[in-house]
């Protein structure tokens, strides 16, 4: 079965700092780009970093400074997001994502392997 498992989120207060991890099963990773998603309560789903194919990174204006992502150096399946200091607006569901045109915004989410999704809240 092709899937993405993540691991990771919780409660952070605002200021700190949190690393989700996402692991691949039935297919390796690093032939892919990768993607971080995250959906705010009634809100919609919005890509926030992206590595494409290029190696290039893409980084939404509103993470720029905070947010990373990065392959794992030691495991051709996993990726990690690296937050840190996190605000309240912060607050969401994080995915993890990876297909070939996952850093495309006109390709339909369908057409990505996607994790299950993990709770993030910033909170004091």
């Amino acid at each position: 079965q092709l899937q993405l498992v993540q691991s990771g989120g919780g409660l952070v207060q605002p200021g700190g700092s949190l690393t989700l991890s996402c692991v691949s099963s039935g297919f390796t990773l690093t032939n892919y780009p990768i993607a971080w998603f995250r959906q705010a309560p009634g809100k919609e789903r919005e890509g926030i970093l992206c590595i494409d194919s290029d190696r290039s990174t893409i980084t939404v204006p509103s993470v720029k400074g905070r947010f990373t992502m990065s392959r794992a150096n030691d495991d051709n399946n996993r990726m990690f997001l690296h937050m840190n200091s996190l605000k309240p607006e912060d607050t969401a569901v994080y995915y993890c994502a990876a297909g070939p045109k996952v850093c495309d915004s006109s390709v339909a989410p369908s057409s990505h392997y996607w994790g299950q999704g993990t709770q993030v809240t910033v909170s004091s």
